[in-house]
């Protein structure tokens, strides 16, 4: 759909831009993502840029707001956007969080602008009567995102920078077994970078509770066509499948992501060379 600027902002490191798009923001979930065609009509740019939903609102229709860092020509284009502007978006796309059916001690993990994420997920848990406590952190207190709606929102707030400039010196991972303790928690959910989700998986996993990660992976088109952004994944059988992070996540449970093997096929994967015989079909199936 073509979508209105509605407001843009700096947010310390980041970017906000609010987009008026009803049909987006009606058919939401938090975990969901739209992708954007950066660049404008004479573009040299065709790939699309993925982006979490950070917040949606019933304004003028229906509102969302996507939170981003600078990091090349699509995004530095994007940042220059102004009110009245026009924007190409494609969503909501991919699968969102699950939720629990019943009141839950949840553990929100985020790092960077990731964190943007989590906060329509909160929102969700408390009003099914979940306790949220939140960890956030980045390298420095200018790209920790989201510090004061936590404080606000969370049972608990623990925020961590590498340099020491805000909350904890470390990171999330540092702070995340004491919370996870205190809170009695029951599930962790995670966005961010990487190797920040493969450590908060770790942890988990040492706790022994359920984590859910949404992970950051490049995706050129965002529903499964270019098959750039496919990671190995664990399935309910047991056996490892390349899938796509934009049509069977970008949330996945964190222990059947295999986080070392990211960048690569592993030997051992369905269909890989010298590996696994591949099966009509089985691809992308039980990977939730």
């Amino acid at each position: 759909m073509t979508g209105t600027v509605l407001t843009t902002r700096r947010v310390d490191a980041y970017h906000a831009l609010t987009v008026v798009a009803p049909g987006i923001a009606e058919r939401f979930r938090p975990g969901h993502f739209v992708t954007v065609a950066v660049g404008g009509p004479h573009t040299s740019m065709p790939a699309r840029r993925a982006f979490a939903v950070h917040d949606v609102k019933p304004d003028y229709g229906g509102t969302v707001e996507l939170v981003f860092a600078v990091r090349g020509r699509g995004t530095a284009w994007l940042a220059e956007r102004k009110a009245r502007d026009t924007l190409d978006l494609v969503g909501p796309l991919g699968r969102p969080f699950p939720v629990p059916r019943d009141p839950a001690a949840c553990v929100l993990v985020g790092g960077e602008y990731g964190s943007a994420s989590l906060f329509a997920l909160a929102d969700v848990l408390q009003r099914r009567g979940c306790r949220v406590d939140f960890v956030l952190g980045a390298a420095s207190a200018d790209r920790v995102f989201g510090a004061l709606r936590a404080r606000r929102m969370g049972e608990t707030t623990t925020l961590t920078t590498e340099d020491g400039s805000l909350g904890l010196r470390g990171r999330v991972t540092d702070a995340l077994p004491s919370v996870i303790a205190d809170a009695r928690a029951d599930v962790v959910y995670a966005c961010g970078p990487m190797a920040m989700l493969r450590g908060v998986t770790a942890v988990a996993v040492e706790f022994d509770i359920p984590v859910q990660v949404s992970i950051e992976e490049a995706m050129a088109c965002g529903y499964g066509v270019c098959m750039t952004c496919v990671v190995p994944v664990i399935g309910d059988d047991g056996v490892t499948r390349m899938v796509r992070s934009c049509v069977e996540g970008p949330v996945f449970r964190g222990e059947r992501v295999r986080f070392e093997d990211i960048g690569t096929i592993p030997f051992d994967a369905l269909g890989a060379p010298g590996g696994r015989a591949q099966e009509g079909g089985a691809h992308t199936r039980n990977v939730s």
